[in-house]
């Protein structure tokens, strides 16, 4: 007997894009405030609410997993994606909202993805960076808000397309360990 299993993906840290994934009449998606915007209100119950939004809009489109929320630390003030991330330019903040973000997140039968794990500090050229970073640099400034998403029981994590010392940021037995 052949079956399979569909799993729904939605990439969407500020909200579902409809591109054919699910139920989406063109319209119909919220736009909501940016990981950065919700950092700056240094609020975790704002976060698990806005993930909450997120979240049933998710469920109700078809959705699985919703592709956030995005939590590196901004470290690179060119690099185009640091308007997605909830750490802004401090771990701790990334470290305090995070959960609140996945707990709204998955609270409505949606899967939450951490994003980008690890050293994603810059969008031009991504797949072609190969970032140096010392241990306790990783540790202490980078780690963090990624280890606050385990600890709030993230589903899933998405890695990020640079290496660390010539390994890929997936491959890097360090950063995985």
């Amino acid at each position: 007997q052949n079956s399979s299993l569909t799993i729904n993906l939605n990439d969407g840290p500020q909200g579902f894009r409809c591109n054919g994934i699910g139920k989406c009449p063109p319209g119909s998606s919220t736009q909501y405030p940016s990981g950065l915007t919700m950092a700056a209100s240094w609020d975790p119950e704002a976060a698990r609410e806005w993930g909450a939004a997120m979240g049933q809009e998710f469920y109700h489109k078809g959705a699985h997993v919703q592709l956030g929320p995005g939590m590196c630390v901004a470290r690179v003030p060119r690099n185009g994606r640091n308007f997605e991330y909830m750490s802004g330019e401090e771990p701790a903040l990334g470290q305090v909202l995070v959960p609140s973000a996945i707990r709204g997140i998955q609270g409505e039968g949606v899967v939450a993805n951490a994003k980008h794990f690890i050293l994603n500090n810059q969008e031009s050229w991504r797949q072609l960076i190969n970032v140096q970073v010392d241990e306790r640099t990783l540790y202490e400034v980078y780690l963090p808000p990624f280890e606050a998403a385990v600890s709030a029981g993230v589903g899933s994590v998405m890695c990020s397309d640079n290496r660390i010392g010539s390994e890929w940021s997936c491959a890097h037995n360090s950063t995985l360990n």
